[in-house]
């Protein structure tokens, strides 16, 4: 499963521009005003070595008003989670009162902690960490969160504190052969009844109340002569409304799932339509790099203007994900549930597509001439040749020179043909750019005696005129 680690700390230290700098996203509201991360936010560490969930929590004050009781009930769930505590302060304004109560309360809970000392920013971290070691954390290091600054330093400290196996006896193993799918969504929207549906058994625990199902269940089943296991996941609901202590892994418990199947089923009630929270939970499924289709549940309970309006707003409100599959099904019915298991399943296999450097080279080449990137500053920006380096999702690696000055909507361009191309349904594709190493750099020209000779004259004749 994978490791989960919480940023924690008082309010407006930079909790949430941290987590945007792990993530590579810009999740994360950022401003400089207290109290603007209310709910958890979480996402993920991607690096060659991990993958590790990160949670943004808002800022502990205790000032024990109605809001902030909320905000910090929401980290102390964060913290419960976690497997790895980051504390961070702030080293402009020094140690605080606050400080040294939030450092209290971590000491009870027994976790690894990391104290990360931000916006230290041209200032002497010797004499910062200095101040900060009465809090009492063995682990300690300063960073900028908006620049940057040490940030790698930090995820591979992060890296080594949860290199160390898991305990969880939840924990499932899965076999290479098996083709695992996961079924989330908002609690209530019917995926334990798609299950039962699905396998014709009432296998599963279904009430007409949200948060039955309290955790991952793994249900396997042989399909078309090919083992499959479907996991269905706790109900992932507004973090503000997981007040019961049995439900407060819920939301981690589907994220580990998501990253331990093979593609995601993202259940949504029809009949309310596309909320918020299922795009936030979409927003994840793409970020963990899954494949994924959406069934959209209830759907024989609409009447026709009904789903006009349904598709009207997939159109609207899905148009960044233009990839994603949609299948209309009714889980107690059983109506089109094989359907959106074969859609899961071809997005899996699609995800799992080897491209050939030389094809996908030749494809970078053709539209770089057929379509130039735009000049940036005259100069033109030039791309040679791709090579396909990972699955799950396909992650392509371009190569060329001033590629980090490359546009957002040409790279968006770029992916919508590679996926023309290779037909790649229902799954993200990810882009990496890199330029190229300069063969010449840091070489010099060694000149011949007779050019040595002729730049000695030019230099004498410069002097004489001036």
């Amino acid at each position: 499963m994978l490791p989960i680690v919480a940023i924690v700390g008082r309010p407006n230290v930079g909790k949430s521009t941290l987590f945007n700098q792990l993530t590579g996203t810009k999740a994360a509201l950022v401003a400089d005003y207290e109290g603007l991360t209310r709910d958890r936010i979480y996402g993920h560490i991607q690096s060659e070595k991990n993958e590790i969930i990160v949670i943004d929590t808002g800022g502990l004050d205790f000032d024990h008003g109605e809001l902030s009781q909320t905000i910090q009930e929401q980290t102390e769930t964060a913290i419960e989670e976690a497997d790895l505590i980051c504390f961070l302060v702030d080293g402009r304004e020094g140690l605080a009162n606050s400080d040294r109560e939030v450092a209290l309360d971590l000491r009870k809970k027994d976790k690894d902690t990391i104290l990360v000392i931000n916006k230290v920013e041209g200032m002497s971290t010797e004499d910062l960490e200095a101040d900060f070691y009465s809090l009492g954390f063995k682990t300690m290091m300063s960073i900028s969160a908006k620049r940057g600054d040490h940030c790698e330093d930090l995820i591979d400290l992060i890296e080594q504190k949860i290199d160390q196996p898991i305990d969880d006896s939840s924990a499932r193993e899965l076999d290479e052969n098996e083709m695992s799918i996961a079924l989330v969504g908002r609690p209530n929207v019917g995926k334990s009844t798609f299950i039962n549906s699905f396998i014709k058994e009432d296998r599963l625990l279904t009430q007409n109340r949200p948060g039955t199902t309290r955790d991952s269940i793994f249900i396997d089943f042989k399909y078309k002569d090919r083992p499959l296991v479907l996991i269905d996941t706790a109900g992932i609901r507004k973090k503000k409304k997981v007040d019961e202590t049995i439900e407060k892994f819920s939301v981690v418990k589907a994220l580990q799932a998501i990253d331990l199947a093979d593609s995601v089923v993202v259940i949504i009630d029809a009949s309310e339509g596309i909320t918020d929270q299922d795009l936030s939970l979409i927003g994840l499924v793409i970020n963990s790099g899954r494949a994924f289709c959406i069934a959209l549940n209830k759907y024989d309970l609409l009447d026709e203007e009904q789903k006009e309006q349904l598709e009207r707003q997939i159109k609207r409100r899905l148009k960044f994900a233009s990839f994603i599959e949609t299948v209309e099904i009714s889980a107690l019915k059983s109506m089109q549930l094989k359907k959106a298991i074969n859609t899961a399943i071809e997005s899996a296999k699609s995800s799992m597509q080897d491209v050939a450097t030389s094809k996908i080279s030749n494809l970078i080449e053709k539209l770089t001439e057929t379509k130039p990137p735009p000049y940036v500053q005259g100069r033109r920006i030039k791309l040679k040749y791709a090579t396909q380096v990972n699955h799950q999702p396909p992650t392509f690696i371009i190569y060329g020179t001033q590629t980090s000055k490359l546009r957002d909507n040409y790279k968006r361009f770029l992916e919508s043909q590679i996926r023309k191309a290779f037909n790649f349904k229902g799954t993200p594709i990810r882009l990496i750019f890199k330029d190229g190493d300069n063969p010449f750099a840091g070489k010099r020209n060694k000149l011949t005696h007779r050019q040595w000779k002729k730049r000695r004259r030019i230099i004498r004749m410069r002097k004489k005129r001036n």
